[in-house]
């Protein structure tokens, strides 16, 4: 029995596997089994402190006995979340919830569209946007896909300290894909402008719209970022001067820089040569680096009319060069499944390794347990081979550059899990029990 036969029988299991793993988190939430939420916290009690001039100044201690959680985010973002602290915390905290996995089903099933519709005639999508439908395969066989996937990813390593922090990462990134996936310049300007306002590293969205050489929307999305500043200054000026020219830049503000729950390249860089690198050297050659990886894999994606595939690694890019990019940022690497999984075209046997060491990353908590194995977030030197588990997402967020910038030849419809030459709702892959 094959891959694809062995996905055909549990894909006739999917709706139940999703319903089954939505009722399983919603019942740890009405336990509180681990849901302290202090994210969420520290967005509901920080916000209102922006009309008392001490937003950045207050701290969430109650839940850390080693860093006193700050208030990180831009005057903007304050005022996007003072709506939580008008109602209780129970009612907040069950509106995020249900909030956050909604949009982790959009971000999985968009994600799965886009590599549907790039199994169509002319090559797929590209630059249309999301398709309604997918009209040249079988669309049930698609949604069951996306059932599946979400009914696992909830309880991989980023998705599940996203819900038990509370953090915002689904709700960003659901809103980023379907802004980068429209074709509409506003509507691609809204979505990242307001992101970026509200947390400054999808900005980083935008070399996906100069690379498409979407100027249109790439001006949206300055125009409204810009708008979220003013409404900051509008607001409270000397709120928004402290964030804008002396908190924002500051890493080491948001969190230990060496600890193991930070997966960016600094972090990594950091925890092997023992001590912060900041923005030195040897940061810079790494990001150096990533950079050129990353043009590498959008020049191939393009090229291919490959929107998924352009669109992560963009994504991707960023976490990787971001100063802190918590493990529970990595929420990137469901779309990056998908299209290992069923998106791709050429370089099979690099696709299925990569796609394979991440479900063994984001499966395992590896990051929970190195997390225990150090001797405190703020302290840097650590053995050797806690320092190279250190590196696990980003190396396979480069792996996952390497991937995107290789599978350029080969058969569009070549995935992993998908015949070559073959369109993965095609007769082919019909005779199975998803298939009706």
């Amino acid at each position: 029995m094959n891959l694809r036969a062995v996905e055909a029988r549990v894909l006739a299991l999917a709706p139940w596997l999703m319903a089954a793993s939505m009722a399983g988190h919603l019942l740890m939430v009405a336990l509180q089994a681990k849901m302290t939420m202090i994210d969420l916290r520290v967005y509901r009690g920080g916000a209102p402190q922006l009309f008392t001039d001490h937003l950045y100044d207050w701290r969430l201690s109650e839940f850390s006995d080693q860093f006193a959680l700050p208030f990180t985010y831009p005057p903007f973002a304050a005022l996007v979340f003072v709506p939580l602290s008008w109602v209780s915390w129970a009612v907040a905290r069950w509106f995020w919830q249900l909030l956050s996995l909604a949009c982790l089903w959009w971000l999985v099933r968009a994600a799965t569209r886009l590599a549907a519709a790039r199994l169509g005639p002319a090559g797929g999508s590209a630059g249309r946007g999301l398709p309604d439908r997918e009209s040249t395969v079988d669309e049930q066989v698609w949604r069951r896909r996306a059932m599946l996937w979400t009914a696992l990813a909830i309880w991989t390593e980023p998705v599940r300290t996203t819900l038990n922090y509370g953090q915002i990462n689904l709700l960003l990134a659901a809103i980023l894909l379907a802004s980068m996936a429209s074709a509409r310049p506003w509507v691609s300007g809204l979505g990242i402008g307001l992101t970026a306002g509200v947390k400054l590293t999808p900005a980083v969205s935008g070399l996906y719209l100069l690379a498409r050489r979407r100027f249109a929307a790439a001006a949206w999305s300055v125009g409204v970022f810009l708008a979220t500043v003013g409404l900051g200054y509008l607001v409270n000026p000397g709120q928004a001067n402290t964030f804008w020219f002396e908190v924002g830049t500051d890493a080491s503000r948001v969190g230990p820089v060496g600890s193991a729950i930070n997966q960016s390249l600094r972090g990594a860089l950091s925890r092997t040569l023992g001590h912060d690198v900041g923005t030195g050297p040897v940061w810079l050659v790494a990001v150096a680096a990533a950079a050129v990886l990353l043009g590498f894999a959008l020049r191939a994606a393009l090229r291919a009319g490959d929107q998924l595939a352009a669109i992560l690694s963009v994504q991707v890019f960023g976490l990787l060069v971001s100063p802190i990019s918590w493990s529970h940022h990595w929420v990137w690497m469901l779309p990056a499944l998908v299209w290992l999984l069923y998106g791709g075209a050429g370089a099979p046997v690099l696709r299925a390794v990569t796609a394979v060491l991440w479900l063994a990353a984001v499966g395992s908590f590896l990051i929970s347990l190195l997390l225990i194995m150090q001797e405190s977030i703020w302290v840097i030197p650590r053995p050797w081979y806690e320092s190279a588990l250190g590196w696990v997402y980003p190396a396979c967020g480069l792996l996952t550059l390497v991937t995107v910038a290789l599978a350029r030849r080969g058969p569009v419809g070549a995935g992993v899990l998908s015949p070559a030459g073959a369109p993965a709702g095609s007769a082919a892959n019909q005779a199975s029990p998803a298939g009706g």
